[in-house]
């Protein structure tokens, strides 16, 4: 049996030998820039360790694993655009380093690229796959939709939001145990708890991402923090504050998120906000919902029924995603 570290190994090697280089130069060289930051690479990580945890070869699963990675990437991309971020682990997004029409043209191209490798998955139940790859990239798309939205908006309330991260964030985590499980020969029933367990922890990771743009370190991150207050995003913690709040810190949170200041005006928009949410207990209170999250992960997992050993490099990825500091 194989522990997280020998998967995160696997994993690292695949991309290692990938260059995703091609021409035009212009098209392909932001996508092998993109790809070449690294990150966590926790859905192909997943991905794999889902065809461990019911005795599938992993080597078989590269494509799948690449295409996985492609998409996500794809949605970093234009996500950083939409939002106008200018960092991506620590370095100039795309549309900073080039320019906005190169950032969703090369987009679009990873898009492109993701359903070619996952188009090569040569497992029995590739039909399975291919649908399960393709709904979980609209349903990705429909969350990201609803976020939109949600900026226009002034009553959504945190079961609104629990449904859009829902889309945006766990279905792709699911997507990828899901595919990586059908590679194997899971019964449908172990595959859905399976699906749960990953929904259960995207949940977990994108409620954690919230209070990490918060409170979280920019030189750790690599990111730039208090992001989403500064463009007036709305997330846990905000749609907390305002299910908590009096009636004065709630004008004062509505008025607060009605401006996009910039400079020393928007620094101070931001301390006045954490101010609130500081009074309100936030970080305590959503760490409390992360953890329950986790908690719910972990018991779908404990219901699969394989051998605890089996289980052990998604229970070391849990333990590792609970308490991130980036």
């Amino acid at each position: 049996m194989k522990d997280l570290k020998s998967i995160l190994t696997q994993v690292g090697d695949i991309f290692a030998t990938e260059p995703f280089l091609g021409q035009p130069e212009g098209l392909y060289q932001p996508i092998a820039y993109t790809m070449g930051l690294g990150g966590k690479r926790l859905r192909p990580t997943l991905l794999l360790a889902a065809s461990h945890l019911f005795g599938g070869d992993m080597s078989r699963l590269r494509n799948a694993a690449i295409a996985i990675e492609l998409f996500h990437n794809f949605t970093l991309l234009h996500d950083d655009l939409m939002d106008q971020s200018p960092l991506r682990r620590g370095q100039p997004t795309v549309y900073r380093k080039w320019n906005p029409n190169v950032a969703i043209l090369s987009g679009d191209a990873m898009c492109a690229l993701a359903w070619r490798y996952m188009l090569r998955y040569d497992q029995n139940r590739k039909d399975q796959a291919l649908e399960c790859f393709n709904e979980t990239t609209i349903g990705v798309y429909e969350g990201q939709q609803l976020d939109m939205e949600f900026e226009q908006r002034n009553d959504v309330i945190i079961a609104e939001y629990m449904t859009m991260i829902r889309q945006k964030t766990a279905v792709l985590l699911a997507g990828a145990l899901k595919i990586g499980a059908l590679s194997t020969t899971a019964a449908d029933e172990e595959i859905a708890r399976l699906y749960d367990f990953g929904i259960h922890l995207g949940l977990a990771f994108q409620l954690q991402d919230d209070l990490l743009d918060t409170y979280g370190d920019t030189a750790v991150l690599g990111k730039q923090t208090a992001q989403d207050i500064a463009d007036n995003k709305k997330n846990y913690l905000y749609l907390r504050a305002l299910s908590e709040a009096d009636a004065a810190q709630r004008d004062q949170l509505l008025a607060l998120f009605a401006t996009k200041p910039q400079g020393s005006e928007a620094a101070e928009k931001i301390e006045r906000v954490l101010a609130i949410y500081n009074t309100l207990g936030l970080s305590a209170k959503t760490n409390e919902a992360i953890a329950a999250e986790f908690d719910e992960a972990a018991r779908c997992l404990d219901a699969i029924g394989v051998p605890q050993p089996a289980k052990l490099p998604l229970m070391q990825l849990t333990e590792a995603l609970f308490g991130r500091k980036k």
